[in-house]
C-alpha cells in the first residue's frame, strides 16, 4: 500500500470517529463503562495509548493526549437499541484487529448511526398489549383477565408513545398512560370484563416498567460509575413514580 493510499483510509480526527461510537452506544441503552471502555479501545487501536473519557447518561467529554483539546459531545435523547450497541462494538473489534480502517469504521458507524432498527408503532402496540396479557396470566391472573390486561395494556402504551411526541418531557407522558391504562383497568372489571383488576394493573404496566434503566443503573454503580448510576437510577424512579401516581389517580377519580 503507498502512502498516499494509507493516508487516504486514515481518519483526519481520530476523536471524532471515537465521539461517533459513544454517541451511539449511549443514546441506545448501552453502560456507562462499556461506552468509555469501547471508545478507549478504539482510540489505541489508531496509535493513541493516553486518551481520557469522562462518560454521563447526558455527555460524552473525550480528550485524545494530555495536552490535547477536549471535546463534549450533549446526548439529548436515549432509547433502546441494542443491535446498534451490537453494531458499534463489532466496528470496534475490527479497527482493533486490523480489519478495516479508521476511515471505513467511521463510514460504517455513520451508517449505523442512520439505520432505524426499531418496528413500526403499530408492531410495537401490538407486542405491548399481547405482552401485556401474558404478563398477566404470569402473575397467576384468569384467563378472562387476557383480554382487560390486552386492551388497557395497548392502550396505554400508545397513549404513551403519542403523548410523548406532544410533550418532550417522558414524566408526563408516563403519567398519562398509566393514568389511562387505570381507568380502561377499572372500567372494564366494572362492566364485568375481567375479574382481578391488581393482576390487570400489573400485567398492563409491565411495558412501561423501566427494566433497562435500571439494570444499567446497578451495573455502573457496581463498575464505580456512581454518577451515571445514581443520575440513571434516579430516572428509573421517577419512571416508577410516574406509573405509580398515574394510577393512584386513576383510582381517586373512578
Amino acid at each position: 500500500m503507498s502512502q498516499d493510499t494509507a493516508h487516504a483510509s486514515t481518519i483526519e480526527d481520530p476523536a471524532q470517529l471515537c465521539l461517533l461510537a459513544g454517541k451511539i452506544m449511549l443514546q441506545s441503552g448501552a453502560e456507562t463503562y462499556r461506552v468509555e471502555d469501547t471508545m478507549a479501545r478504539m482510540a489505541k487501536s489508531m496509535g493513541i495509548a493516553n486518551c481520557q473519557t469522562y462518560v454521563t447518561p447526558t455527555g460524552i467529554v473525550f480528550q485524545l493526549e494530555e495536552t490535547g483539546v477536549a471535546k463534549l459531545i450533549r446526548i439529548a435523547e436515549r432509547t433502546t437499541d441494542l443491535q446498534k450497541v451490537a453494531a458499534v462494538n463489532d466496528v470496534s473489534r475490527k479497527l482493533s484487529n486490523g480489519v478495516v480502517s479508521s476511515l471505513t469504521a467511521h463510514h460504517m458507524l455513520m451508517e449505523i448511526e442512520a439505520a432505524k432498527h426499531a418496528y413500526p408503532v403499530s408492531v410495537q402496540i401490538a407486542g405491548a398489549a399481547i405482552s401485556s396479557g401474558c404478563f398477566t396470566l404470569m402473575f397467576q391472573g384468569g384467563y378472562i383477565d387476557f383480554l382487560p390486561s390486552v386492551l388497557s395494556g395497548g392502550l396505554a402504551f400508545a397513549t404513551f408513545i403519542a403523548f410523548h411526541k406532544l410533550v418532550k418531557v417522558k414524566f408526563f407522558a408516563e403519567f398519562t398512560a398509566s393514568f389511562l391504562l387505570g381507568l380502561v383497568a377499572m372500567l372494564l372489571v366494572h362492566i364485568g370484563i375481567g375479574k382481578e383488576l391488581d393482576k390487570i394493573i400489573i400485567g398492563s404496566v409491565m411495558p412501561l416498567v423501566p427494566g433497562l434503566l435500571i439494570t444499567n443503573a446497578v451495573r455502573d454503580l457496581m463498575a464505580g460509575h456512581l454518577v451515571s448510576g445514581l443520575s440513571r437510577g434516579a430516572e428509573a424512579f421517577l419512571t416508577a413514580f410516574a406509573i405509580g401516581a398515574g394510577i393512584a389517580v386513576g383510582f381517586t377519580i373512578f
